[in-house]
Formats: C-alpha cells, structure tokens, sequence
C-alpha cells in the first residue's frame, strides 16, 4: 500500500541527449566568431604611426574615437557637441576614470586637445592614446627633436 520507488509504473530518464544541445552551442559559437570581427570595425580610422610597443586594450575598456571629419565618439554615439556633459554623465566613466583615445591621424589637435580637457574635467585619471606601431624592427627612429637650435 505504498508508493513504489523506481518498480513499475513510470520510469524516469537515465541519461539526457546531449547531442542537441552540443549543436545548439556549436552554431551559436560560429555566429559569435562571425559576428565578432564585424562589431570592432566600425568607423574606419588611420592611427598615426610612431614607435611604442603596442598597448593591449582590456575588453571592457572605454573608448573615445575622433574621425578625421573632427567627430567625436562615444560607446557607438556622436557627441561632439556635448564632449564634457557626457563624460560627466556617465556612470562608467565616473566608476573606472579611465579613457582610451583613438584619434585619426588627419584629426584636428583641438579636437582631440578638447576631448582630452573634457575628459579631464570630468574626473578622468588615466587617459591612453592608441597609436599604430610603425612595422618592422630596423626603422629608424623619428626624426623628432632633431632641430638645430636658433642662432
């Protein structure tokens, strides 16, 4: 007059299949290795060159890109107009103070001297500028600083 236990009746599953769910998993990661490329090339900038190693940039990083048009972008948004109040306005900015400037190399130096300001202001400690190395080991340094001094 019991309930039976495993005897009789209904039977339970002894195993899953698993094979839907290992194909399921393999589309998704091939539409991600698909898509991933895509969503890093956005807006097309030419990185000025200069010799400095090359700066790993950390996946949940803050990124502010100013075109060669003078547009200045922020998480995928136009702000050129409103530089400071958005800095100022953001949470993530506020809570990590740190910023990642890419700057077309045909950018205005006021624009970016305008967002590095605003940036500033808005509380920022760390501030990089992405640059692109320049190829090859044997360049020859840049001729910065190699003026000759006034008569």
């Amino acid at each position: 007059m019991g309930a039976s236990v495993g005897r009789g009746g209904r039977r339970g599953f002894r195993d899953i299949n698993v094979t839907p769910l290992v194909d399921v998993m393999l589309v998704l990661l091939v539409v991600f290795m698909v898509t991933a490329p895509l969503l890093t090339t956005g807006l097309k900038i030419d990185l000025p060159n200069v010799q400095a190693p090359n700066t790993p940039v950390p996946d949940g990083r803050l990124l502010v890109t100013v075109t060669a048009a003078g547009r200045v972008m922020f998480e995928d948004q136009d702000v050129t107009d409103k530089v400071f109040d958005t800095f100022n306005a953001s949470a993530r900015v506020q809570q990590q103070r740190e910023l990642y400037i890419r700057a077309d190399e045909n950018a205005r130096y006021g624009t970016v001297a305008e967002v590095v300001a605003a940036a500033r202001r808005s509380g920022v400690d760390s501030l990089n500028l992405l640059v692109q190395p320049e190829e090859g080991p044997d360049d020859e340094p840049a001729e910065q600083g190699k003026s000759e001094p006034p008569k």
